[in-house]
């Protein structure tokens, strides 16, 4: 498919520009497949491909770049350890097409199908079901544990030092960060937690520390092991990313597919807030069943490749207000940029280097964040939550979800987060009385 708007000027000159939008994403780019197991530089490919595979399909119009979604952390750390890597593809794969199905619906009915099927109600437990799953994962990790805590990797007080100094560096820029500082708090986050531990590194903090903390798990530690520079050594300069193919599994399906309904909602907001940035009305035009559509195949061509599914990035929409640069051209340089970085196995070799308690102070704002924002979707939508109804729904999914339902279906196993995205959307079918998603307007 051509790239036929007006606005749409592919000069070279864009291209420092388009490396800033990159860099913008970056530290959120890579966060997940860090957290979550998978290839880092397949990550940076796949947001590449995928936004470019988004320009396509709606021509060029809008200026978004696509990267990995938070949304699946948790159904992918969950996933791998269940299904393994391929399986857990599988129902990445499966959760893009139904972005594809949800524009097919838009296509027929109308936008307002969507309002009725996934209203506030809905949609907000479930994005607070998926950060709250993850809570614990943040602490151990913070604590200098592995994700599910069974093993030390760092010495707890050393852990919270770094993870102290990531959450409070990430914190500080996000509110008082100028420019193009405000726009990559996670990636000062980072940076700051990096250096912290090379620094206690150097000075045999950690090595002090394993006497009193641990000491079991710690008997052969022998000083400054924070941070081993071997596998950035090992690492080629240029090598193919590592792309995985996915194995069908029903159950990660059925697992998975209900978290989609959370980022689908929230691609609505997204292409508002580009739209008020821009000044333009990118859900008449391009229309927003094509820019759902976009988002479900660049998820779907992500995951068939090995990478984390693709969401549209509000870091990078803050660049485009920062910059006035609205040319969507811009986000053609940022992809080609991801692309060709996807290929130096140096940088994912690096990235591999990044101590646990970096990524658990991280983690600890990020998880809450997700929750408050499934909160906060409640509260803009004035959701009575003392309402019978309303009270249901939200207490069933919430429970199923943080508690970990599970029904075993004869074939497959329908539990965690997927079972209370599912459950919620029958509950809102099914009980008498006001839906709220009848009201267009009230899920965004």
């Amino acid at each position: 498919m051509s790239l036929t708007s007006t606005d749409y000027k592919f000069r070279l000159k864009d291209s420092l520009l388009g490396a800033q939008m990159l860099f913008v994403a970056f530290g959120a780019l890579v966060l997940v497949p860090l957290l979550t197991g998978l290839n880092a530089n397949v990550a940076l490919f796949t947001a590449g491909a995928g936004t470019l595979v988004f320009q396509a399909i709606t021509r060029g119009k809008v200026p978004v770049f696509l990267a990995s979604s938070f949304a699946f952390i948790a159904p992918i750390i969950y996933g791998v350890q269940q299904w393994g890597v391929p399986g857990t593809l599988c129902g990445l794969a499966a959760a893009g097409l139904m972005y594809v199905l949800f524009s097919c619906l838009i296509r027929v009915f109308g936008s307002d199908i969507l309002h009725r099927i996934l209203p506030p109600v809905v949609t907000g437990p479930v994005i607070m079901v998926i950060g709250l799953v993850l809570a614990p994962v943040a602490v151990h990790m913070a604590s200098g544990r592995t994700g599910d805590g069974s093993a030390w990797l760092v010495p707890e007080a050393t852990a919270f030092i770094i993870a102290g100094v990531s959450l409070a560096v990430t914190i500080i820029f996000s509110l008082l960060g100028r420019g193009i500082f405000r726009l990559i708090p996670i990636l000062c986050g980072i940076f700051a937690g990096y250096v912290t531990a090379l620094a206690l590194d150097m000075s045999g903090f950690s090595a002090a520390t394993q006497a009193v903390f641990n000491p079991g798990s710690l008997q052969n530690w022998t000083g400054p092991t924070l941070i081993s520079m071997q596998k950035v050594a090992e690492a080629p300069w240029f090598a193919m990313p590592d792309f995985t193919l996915p194995v069908w599994n029903l159950e990660a399906i059925l697992f998975i597919v209900p978290v989609a309904i959370a980022p689908a909602i929230e691609h609505f907001g997204d292409v508002l807030a580009i739209g008020g940035i821009t000044g333009k009305d990118y859900l008449e035009d391009p229309g927003i069943k094509s820019t759902l559509l976009g988002d479900g195949i660049a998820t779907s061509l992500a995951a068939f490749l090995g990478g984390p599914p693709n969401t549209t990035y509000s870091e990078v929409s803050g660049a485009v207000a920062l910059t006035r640069a609205f040319n969507p051209a811009i986000m053609t340089w940022a992809a080609i940029t991801a692309i060709l970085l996807a290929f130096i196995g140096k940088l994912g070799g690096f990235l591999n280097t990044i101590p646990v308690p970096v990524m658990g102070g991280i983690m600890v704002l990020l998880f809450g964040a997700i929750a408050v924002i499934g909160i906060n979707t409640l509260v803009k939508a004035g959701t009575d939550l003392m309402e019978p109804r309303n009270l249901a729904i939200t207490a069933i999914i919430l429970v199923f979800g943080i508690g970990g339902m599970n029904f075993d279906l004869a074939v497959v196993k329908l539990g965690g987060i997927g079972l209370a995205g599912v459950v919620g959307v029958l509950l809102n079918l099914l009980l008498p009385g006001r839906k709220q998603g009848e009201k267009r307007g009230q899920i965004i």
